[in-house]
């Protein structure tokens, strides 16, 4: 299987394209990864487009993987309109990636591992895992908890993602790692059932952004006075 992966969600733009050589033996064939904050709207179609030439074509691709968060509302929109137009164009199937599953899957599956975002505000993103699998749902925690969380686990523990060195505990390995491994990515690309993971975004909180009150050019309504 030959997969495209994505990733707008967090701090970076990236893209790569894998091929299953063997069972469960991956090779990149491109991959880009830049750092930035903003503009991903700018940056991901020509990203796409030359990871995509050097390794063979889109004709050549059988599925595509993109992050649908937690992360940042506007990046990870991007990726996903990017991907979901490039799917219906090529007729693709387009697969749907947790950030917190994909910083999980990027380092050893043995033992107690938890991924963690930072969400500011005083919060993180966070879920567990256990052996590789899931422990509990991805669920948004105020710092203080999150290090209660972590301190009352037994065993050891290796805590991974932007939100690590806000929670990370005495006994606790910090892994040095702020974005998915776009290779981790694509083996959950290829293992998902494209139905049960559709690419929509993931919101684990409200947008800070509030609708507005009133129209363009409506009066201000000012309260009565009693």
């Amino acid at each position: 299987m030959r997969v495209l992966v994505i990733d707008t969600a967090l701090d970076v733009c990236a893209a790569g394209v894998f091929e299953e050589t063997s069972s469960d033996v991956w090779s990149c064939l491109s991959s880009v990864v830049e750092p930035m904050a903003r503009g991903h709207q700018e940056r991901i179609g020509p990203l796409v487009r030359d990871v995509v030439s050097a390794s063979g074509g889109f004709d050549s691709l059988d599925r595509i993987g993109v992050t649908v968060g937690p992360g940042s509302f506007t990046g990870l929109r991007v990726g996903l309109a990017f991907a979901l137009g490039l799917g219906a164009a090529l007729d693709r199937p387009v697969v749907g990636l947790s950030t917190l599953d994909g910083l999980a899957a990027s380092v050893e599956p043995a033992g107690q591992v938890v991924a963690a975002i930072d969400a500011r505000r005083g919060q993180v993103y966070l879920r567990g895992f256990l052996d590789g699998a899931p422990d509990g749902e991805p669920a948004p925690m105020d710092i203080e908890v999150a290090r209660e969380r972590l301190a009352s686990l037994s065993g050891p523990v290796r805590v991974v993602g932007s939100g690590g060195s806000l929670i990370v505990p005495d006994g606790a390995a910090l892994v040095d790692l702020q974005s998915a491994d776009l290779e981790a990515l694509a083996r959950l690309t290829a293992a998902a059932e494209p139905a049960e993971r559709p690419a929509r975004p993931l919101y684990l909180r409200a947008p800070d952004a509030t609708p507005p009150t009133r129209l363009p050019g409506q009066a201000r309504v000012r309260p009565v006075e009693a």
